[in-house]
């Protein structure tokens, strides 16, 4: 007999139909005459019942079983006369496939710290609010993808080690094979041509500067995958290894950038609230009571456009006592944002055309000289959520940038080449998967929404 998902064994119901069906033990109760198991296989957020009585030669079997022990176990779907479940299943057979010691087992029916859970990654996803975190972020993840290949974009995988700095800030992991204890020196530098790649090599911050070259062939394609920041912040809203969603466009000019951005947030939102009901639920309950609003305000609205100045302008007429001073020429902070999306405009909110002082020097100047083709997508909650902007097509404007920036034009001489031959207009966003995740589930820290954090002094299984 084929094993039944819980979830599918949820949803097709048929009374009466043998099934087999294999997970986890939740909670066991006995009395003389039966035994009442809860298991789980991680398909959903909702446990089966399953029932012995005492004629089961199983019976003493399932009687002794303990909080997370796996089993495996045949009988028949049954209408459950107990409240809460619609079906459970009365048992034929009980198997133990592996056993569970209960003086040990550290997850009891009680609820558990998240801090305490982060110390045991290897079993919180058994837990409910992580196996629900999975299954939104597994969800996330498809609708991502589905978005993205509907539009006939080209899902392209750029390297994980890189030289190049994309955004030109450092904050950067190192990548080497040189021993640490007798580094080679050279007059006091060190000697990379020792090294395995012969340069300083580093993890990627970012698949941007890559996906321009392929954006520059095949037009539209998007990068998915993990980015790394060195960054010594151990804040609830940072990591320092997370997964990018990185779209690059081309022919494609700032307008059309927003309009890509509005659509694909409404596309991730509406696919969650259509397919991950139950744990959103879950998560509405025990996390944000506004988290299921908040998401329907997202696929329902019409995103607000307003320039940078007229954010500012906003702002400084608001009458509100920020903790940082608003002020042209500085970046807005999330308590800007938050007030812009949940106070003042009351939904989501793009703003475009910021301070070029404060943006990466790959992005368009504007006719002003002052301001450049950039855009961030503001939530509620959380504030900016997608960042991203119109690239500098011009090759001259592009090398005045750079070297404003103090950066290498012989470094960078093959990201200047796709502006010397066949240069277009083009575009592209990056959002923040884990951010994004934490956004959709109301989970306040995260570290609680990837499977296994990595943050300074942590780099535990």
């Amino acid at each position: 007999m084929q094993r039944s998902k819980i979830k599918d064994i949820f949803a097709q119901g048929q009374a009466g139909r043998d099934v087999l069906v294999q997970g986890w033990v939740k909670t066991r109760r006995s009395s003389k005459s039966v035994t009442f198991i809860q298991i789980t296989d991680g398909s959903t957020l909702q446990d089966l019942q399953i029932v012995v009585d005492e004629a089961n030669p199983s019976h003493e079997t399932a009687a002794g079983l303990t909080t997370g022990c796996s089993v495996s176990v045949e009988g028949v779907l049954v209408e459950s006369p107990g409240q809460g479940q619609k079906y459970e299943v009365q048992a034929g057979s009980v198997t133990v496939i592996g056993g569970s010691d209960p003086e040990t087992y550290p997850l009891q029916k009680k609820r558990h710290s998240p801090e305490f859970l982060r110390e045991i990654a290897h079993l919180r996803p058994r837990t409910n609010t992580f196996g629900a975190m999975a299954r939104v972020r597994n969800s996330v993840a498809y609708a991502i993808h589905t978005f993205f290949q509907e539009r006939g974009f080209q899902f392209i995988q750029t390297p994980i080690i890189t030289a190049s700095d994309a955004e030109g800030a450092g904050s950067m992991f190192q990548v080497t094979t040189l021993d640490l204890n007798d580094v080679p020196k050279d007059g006091g530098e060190v000697k990379h041509e020792d090294d395995f790649f012969g340069k300083p090599a580093f993890l990627t911050v970012s698949g941007q500067l890559e996906a321009e070259i392929f954006a520059m062939a095949l037009s539209d394609v998007y990068t998915f995958g993990p980015t790394f920041r060195a960054e010594n912040s151990n804040t609830s809203r940072h990591l320092a290894e997370f997964w990018m969603v990185e779209p690059e466009v081309a022919f494609c000019e700032l307008d059309g950038l927003t309009e890509l951005a509005e659509d694909f947030l409404k596309h991730l939102t509406g696919h969650v609230l259509e397919n991950c009901l139950e744990d959103m639920e879950f998560f509405n309950k025990w996390h944000d009571n506004s988290a299921i609003a908040t998401l329907e305000g997202i696929a329902n609205s019409n995103f607000e456009r307003i320039t940078y100045t007229e954010a500012v302008k906003l702002l400084q007429s608001s009458g509100e006592k920020f903790e940082y001073p608003v002020a042209w020429g500085t970046d807005l902070q999330s308590e800007h944002e938050r007030y812009l999306t949940e106070k003042k405009i009351q939904k989501p909110v793009i703003v475009t055309d910021y301070p070029k002082g404060i943006k990466a020097f790959y992005m368009r100047l504007n006719d002003d000289g002052e301001t450049v083709r950039a855009m961030d997508v503001l939530v509620p909650r959380i504030g900016e959520l997608i960042g991203g902007s119109q690239r500098e097509e011009r090759r001259d404007a592009l090398e005045s940038r750079m070297t404003e920036a103090g950066i290498s034009l012989d470094e960078y001489s093959w990201y200047l080449d796709l502006r010397r031959y066949g240069t277009v207009p083009h575009s592209g966003f990056g959002l923040g998967f884990e951010r994004t995740v934490q956004f959709i589930t109301g989970v306040s820290n995260i570290r609680d929404v990837i499977p296994f954090p990595r943050t300074p002094k942590s780099v535990e299984f």
